[in-house]
């Protein structure tokens, strides 16, 4: 394997640092303020953070069909597109789980329940543009899951006076069932320790920028949370039959999200790795986004020459990205080697974008080398696989003289008086 381009910040780990100490000092102030003062902690932040103090943090239902209008139909329209593969996929998700129930030993029944969980919360973030396909993608898999209560937040819109206008309306058409106006660590620590207007919640999700992660992390267990995911970032496994101009627009679509995304371009050959870069230095001459895209591609972006396939393959599952291109010749038999990835894009005209809004599965997936234990948020997310035993007086006799056995091996009497009774 050769670095045929390195990345720059590779060096910076110093400051990052101490950036990282600084934000969970933060987080932690903001989050115990809310727990102590609720409300009026969540109203401060949003007018400190926002630049707007809500009249109430639940955003009126009246606001929310009032931003249908404020919105192109067109957009309506292809929300509406997309929530329909998302919802879809979703369904199909869910009817791959099963209850389960069958007698292992007379008179001993086992299975499993499956139990949506009462409550979440679903965070949509607001950075350089709104974000409703994040509504979406969290808020729709719990509605499919069947959880009883589903809030959204978001935080308030330059010009808005509330969230942006497609993002309500994203929430909506997902099905939420109540929308806070509220943003970031205070947002995360009204849904864990709940406020006079905002109830608690039992499990949050969504993705979010460093404050929100750091929020999740810190109260992870005082409420659940689906993942702690970072930046975004991509792994693009090519070979000499893919197109170097998409090569390059791919890479830098991960670019332009944050100045901490990152693109790794596993190629198979040196000529290759040389046209993609031309192709890069030609998209950021006409690529809107060029200055954040351009910096963040000379800061994070990499590109590692490969001896073969099967070494770029390698390279690509120690990595495990949270989005994995593959454009080979054969790209399904490079697919079947492949295991550590959050989601898979697979052939040439299967680029991460398509998987941002409309392909069906979700986009909230795991960052940072977590996909080698994880996965995304999906449906599953939100049900609870509870087991369950159901013994009968036969059963009961069986199993009495072994758990007791078991029991006393441990010096646990009370286990093994418990197990002798049934006997």
């Amino acid at each position: 394997m050769k670095v045929f381009k390195e990345a720059m910040r590779r060096q910076r780990q110093d400051a990052e640092k101490t950036e990282k100490t600084s934000v969970e000092r933060t987080v932690r102030e903001i989050t115990e303020n809310v727990r102590a003062r609720g409300d009026e902690a969540v109203f401060d932040y949003t007018e400190k953070f926002d630049g707007y103090r809500p009249p109430a943090l639940r955003v009126d239902p009246e606001v929310v069909t009032k931003a249908y209008s404020a919105v192109e139909p067109k957009t309506v329209e292809n929300l509406r597109f997309a929530a329909g593969r998302i919802r879809d996929f979703a369904r199909r998700q869910r009817e791959t789980l099963k209850e389960l129930r069958y007698e292992i030993s007379a008179g001993v029944t086992l299975g499993h329940k499956l139990i949506p969980i009462d409550s979440c919360g679903c965070y949509a973030p607001a950075g350089r543009y709104p974000l409703p396909s994040s509504a979406l993608m969290s808020i729709i898999p719990a509605k499919v899951a069947g959880v009883g209560r589903i809030a959204a937040a978001s935080p308030a819109s330059g010009g808005f006076n509330s969230i942006h206008p497609a993002v309500l309306v994203a929430m909506d058409i997902a099905g939420a069932d109540e929308i806070y106006c509220m943003g970031g660590a205070q947002a995360i620590a009204a849904f864990a320790y709940g406020t006079l207007s905002v109830p608690p919640v039992n499990l949050i999700a969504g993705p979010g920028n460093r404050y929100v992660t750091e929020a999740k992390r810190q109260l992870s267990g005082v409420v659940g949370v689906d993942m702690l995911a970072g930046p975004s970032e991509v792994v693009i496994l090519a070979d000499e039959s893919a197109d170097p101009v998409w090569i390059a627009a791919d890479a830098l679509s991960r670019c332009e999200h944050d100045p901490n995304s990152w693109a790794v371009l596993l190629l198979t050959s040196e000529n290759l790795a040389q046209r993609v870069t031309e192709k890069i230095e030609a998209e950021l001459k006409t690529l809107e986004t060029a200055e954040l895209a351009g910096q963040t591609w000379a800061d994070n972006g990499r590109i590692l020459v490969t001896e073969s396939l099967d070494e770029a393959i390698r390279l690509s599952d120690e990595i495990a990205p949270e989005h994995l291109q593959v454009m080979t010749e054969n790209s399904p038999n490079v697919a079947a080697k492949l295991r550590n990835f959050g989601s898979l894009f697979l052939g040439y005209c299967a680029p991460v974008p398509f998987g941002d809004y409309i392909s069906g599965p979700n986009h909230i997936l795991p960052t940072a080398g977590c996909a080698r234990f994880s996965n995304g948020l999906n449906v599953h997310t939100f049900i609870k696989i509870s087991t369950f035993q159901e013994i009968t007086p036969e059963g009961g006799r069986f199993l009495s003289p072994r758990c007791a056995y078991l029991a006393g091996i441990e010096g646990l009497r009370g286990h093994q008086r418990s197990a002798e009774l049934r006997g």
